[in-house]
């Protein structure tokens, strides 16, 4: 392991950490409120611990697999402590372990929240909470891998460990050029929900800090009753379809761009997140309509909204889903699972892993009638490696392992077992809400301390897509690594 190129690269991502807090600062001037000082201590101290660290002398600027997960797996905890102080300096999160989890849950997109009332909270604090979404979306460091120079070409081994999605594929041949064409795509899109909401009347600090959470599928708001406290069905539809549309792999976008619309049009996974989507606003409209709603464009609108909320993993509410019918609530539940596209801002399993694990069940029935029959499992055209299916399976069975084990020590809390499982389903698919006591009308303040952790770590894991981390602590299996 070559130490010295992992402390300083981690101190240039913390330099820049502090650089990104500076607009958080301008809003908090610009509001005159409390948050001025924890900012300006911030950014003081994380500078100059970014600084210090950046001055370690090592013996190559060479970055492997190992220094690649060890700067991608410490860099997010450094960056969600050190992100973590504003809320403590300022006193808007007093306790540091809940104020790491809402930073955590920032940057890992999730959304989920401990503070009990949002609207009294310094407007600079709620920038940079909204900001840490956005951030994150892309992810911090390959944010770090487009902006600083130092970092280079070797940022290959940082984008393919922070990147979700089984398949890591750059753009085009340069890493550096790949970061900053999907940031760029990236800041188009957020810019353009910006101004479309501001035409809808939402006010242009309110138009910010949404759009920060809508394309980075986060979903902290900044209001208590999150997209619901704007009464307006265009701000409402706008915001549904800009969460769709951030579920979709953005290296679709730049294919779009480039003219390759039947690449875009035949893409498996595409079709299939456009599909379930579709069965499941239908289904879930049907329910609502049945058995609680009066008009169907109402069910409609709501079940598209929250739909879209729930598989892009945002979290957004315009109403209390909780209180929907048990089958509306099994289907969000099981949303939360899948989640959005690879290369995507959203969190889950990821749809083209329900694609190949049900083309893998597929070819399993037919070697049933034909067991000597050679099926190699395809995707748009092109046979996926043993490797790579083993790699899915792999994830599936340990997301799930993962996902059990967490409810059952959640739930020694003495929470009934919706509110466990989905608290950890939440974290674990980084969703933000869950049923029981931390639905969308609620919050994640209910847990103790230890919980809080827990889900802190289990919201790292599912960010990091859990093989990033749990490689870093096998040291054993590194000896071979090239």
């Amino acid at each position: 392991m070559n130490y010295g190129i992992v402390i300083k690269v981690l101190g240039k991502i913390l330099s820049l950490e502090a650089l990104l807090m500076l607009p958080s600062l301008l809003i908090a001037v610009y509001y005159g409120q409390s948050d001025v000082l924890a900012f300006i201590k911030c950014i003081i101290l994380i500078g100059v611990v970014g600084y210090l660290m950046t001055k370690v002398k090592c013996k190559n600027n060479k970055i492997n697999g190992k220094e690649g997960l060890a700067i991608v797996t410490f860099g997010w905890i450094l960056a969600s402590f050190f992100g973590s102080l504003p809320y403590v300096f300022s006193g808007s999160i007093p306790s540091l372990v809940g104020a790491f989890f809402e930073t955590v849950s920032g940057f890992t997109t999730t959304g989920s929240s401990v503070l009990t009332d949002i609207e009294i909270i310094p407007k600079g604090i709620l920038f940079w909470r909204s900001f840490t979404i956005w951030l994150g979306g892309m992810g911090i460091l390959v944010f770090g891998v487009a902006v600083l120079p130092s970092i280079g070409a070797s940022g290959f081994q940082i984008f393919k460990a922070e990147s979700p999605g089984p398949i890591k594929d750059r753009i085009v041949p340069k890493i550096k050029e790949t970061a900053k064409i999907l940031y760029t795509t990236y800041s188009i899109i957020t810019a353009t929900l910006m101004i479309l909401l501001l035409i809808g009347g939402m006010p242009l600090y309110d138009s910010i800090n949404h759009a920060f959470s809508t394309i980075g599928t986060g979903g902290f708001s900044i209001k208590n009753l999150s997209i619901g406290a704007y009464n307006s069905s265009y701000i409402h539809m706008i915001i549904a379809i800009f969460m769709l549309l951030s579920g979709v792999n953005f290296s679709l976008y730049y294919a779009l761009y480039k003219g390759k619309w039947r690449e875009v049009i035949k893409n498996s996974e595409l079709k299939f997140y456009l599909g379930l989507i579709f069965i499941s606003v239908v289904l879930i409209s049907i329910n609502l309509l049945f058995t609680s709603y009066d008009k169907i464009s109402i069910a409609l609108k709501d079940a598209f909204f929250q739909t879209n909320a729930i598989i892009t993993t945002t979290g957004f509410s315009i109403v209390d889903f909780d209180k929907w019918p048990t089958f509306s609530k099994s289907i969000l539940f099981l949303l939360m699972f899948v989640g959005g596209c690879a290369g995507s801002t959203a969190g889950g399993i990821k749809n083209i892993r329900i694609v190949a694990l049900l083309k893998l069940v597929k070819r399993q029935i037919v070697k049933t009638f034909h067991p000597r029959a050679m099926i190699p499992v395809k995707i748009d055209g092109r046979s996926i490696s043993s490797d790579t299916t083993a790699a899915i399976t792999s994830f599936f069975v340990l997301y799930i392992g993962i996902f059990v084990v967490g409810t059952i020590i959640i739930s020694l809390e003495g929470f009934d077992f919706l509110s466990s499982a989905s608290a950890v389903a939440t974290a674990l698919g980084n969703v933000g809400p869950g049923f029981g006591v931390i639905g969308p009308m609620f919050n994640f303040s209910v847990f103790s301390d230890f919980s809080i952790f827990l889900l802190s770590i289990l919201m790292l894991l599912g960010r990091l897509e859990l093989f990033t981390i749990i490689a870093l602590f096998a040291p054993s299996k590194w000896k071979n690594e090239v």
